[in-house]
């Protein structure tokens, strides 16, 4: 496996032109004529939470509004990254192309796959899931680093060919996977080198997968080094940067779904309530969490375990980190998905996880007057 470890602040901005023509891409692309005309003008009113831009490209042939390509960071999250899926959707709907992406943890899943070419296909196996299936995938492990192998589900994902034994710099599009590695203290940026390795590291959450070993070090979750890497996505002229945070401390609208028929609808509860039960006794054994349900009914108040402490913990960190990184990085898009839209495990909600990535992107392209007219 080979490791690429770029430099902090590396990017390349967006560069606006009026009178020259765009220089060459990397890796071979063939240059287009187009002239950017008006600059990009940024709201920088106090308590403003997503970035106002107007930026349009003109092919100055057919003086006809060409769309810009975007750079793509996708967060760490949990299942609430399902929500990527739709930001790309919908991004790509609008006529964008994505011309490279990284991502943490569930961001560098739903990315290497993008990448790939894969992405839709994971969309539909688990959006199509039996819900208990999901547990049926998960390998648990009574062993100190972990209480997740992880290699079930991944084993599954490419069985059915979603996860494809290729190297990061045979993908379709400039990848890059951000991991930590504990025992040398330090970010790990994986540009290269085997896709499956550079995702499985990157998901490593702690104490829930076991880490991953590699080039002498011990891998773990992205998310808590660089849980928005946009620093780490490679730039080509004329781009623009799109950050998607799906940790943000907003409020949480469930987005409009198909109308289910009742009996779609009760069934659908029955599995969600199983699913529940499930989850609360591998929470009571791996992690003494206090999920009596007589004694719930008696006390109102909500009792936190050590499962609930821990995830609580590390979405706080991870979102100082992230308006840190944004206010550093100064992307031209924002995207912002709640921290309430759902938590670590939550892949049943994979539909409207997906609709909720939809309606922010268009949300956030909209405000930035780059949405459809």
């Amino acid at each position: 496996m080979e490791l690429s470890h770029l430099a902090f602040g590396g990017k390349k901005r967006t560069k606006l032109s009026t009178n020259s023509e765009a220089k060459k891409r990397e890796k071979g692309q063939h240059s287009t004529k187009t002239t950017s005309i008006p600059t990009i003008n940024r709201n920088k009113q106090e308590g403003a939470n997503t970035p106002s831009c107007t930026l349009h490209l003109y092919n100055t042939k057919h003086n006809m509004p060409s769309k810009p390509k975007v750079a793509l960071a996708l967060a760490s999250g949990g299942a609430r990254g399902l929500a990527h899926i739709g930001v790309i959707q919908e991004l790509e709907a609008q006529g964008y192309t994505i011309s490279s992406i990284a991502g943490s943890s569930i961001g560098a899943l739903i990315g290497g796959l993008y990448a790939a070419g894969t992405m839709n296909t994971y969309a539909d196996w688990v959006k199509d899931l039996d819900k208990m299936d999901i547990f049926s995938l998960v390998d648990f492990t009574l062993g100190a680093k972990g209480f997740i192998r992880g290699e079930k589900v991944f084993k599954e994902m490419q069985k059915r060919g979603i996860i494809p034994k290729i190297r990061i710099e045979d993908l379709q599009i400039p990848f890059a996977s951000i991991a930590t590695d504990i025992a040398n203290n330090k970010e790990v940026v994986f540009t290269e080198g085997d896709l499956y390795t550079a995702i499985r590291a990157s998901v490593s959450i702690p104490n829930v997968f076991t880490p991953v070993k590699c080039n002498g070090g011990l891998l773990i979750d992205g998310g808590v080094i660089n849980p928005l890497p946009v620093n780490r996505v490679k730039r080509f002229d004329n781009d623009i940067l799109i950050a998607v945070d799906i940790n943000a401390l907003i409020p949480y609208s469930k987005p409009k779904l198909p109308k289910k028929s009742k009996k779609e609808e009760m069934l659908q509860n029955e599995k969600l309530t199983a699913i529940m039960d499930k989850w609360n006794e591998v929470k009571e054994k791996y992690f003494h969490t206090e999920q009596n349900r007589t004694k719930a009914k008696e006390e109102p108040e909500k009792k936190l375990g050590y499962f609930d402490i821990f995830t609580q913990a590390i979405q706080l960190m991870q979102d100082r980190i992230t308006q840190h990184t944004l206010e550093r990085d100064n992307p031209d898009v924002i995207v912002r998905i709640s921290k309430d839209a759902g938590s670590v495990f939550d892949f049943y909600k994979a539909e409207e996880l997906i609709a909720a990535g939809r309606e922010a992107c268009a949300k956030a392209l909209k405000e930035c007057e780059l949405g459809k007219q």
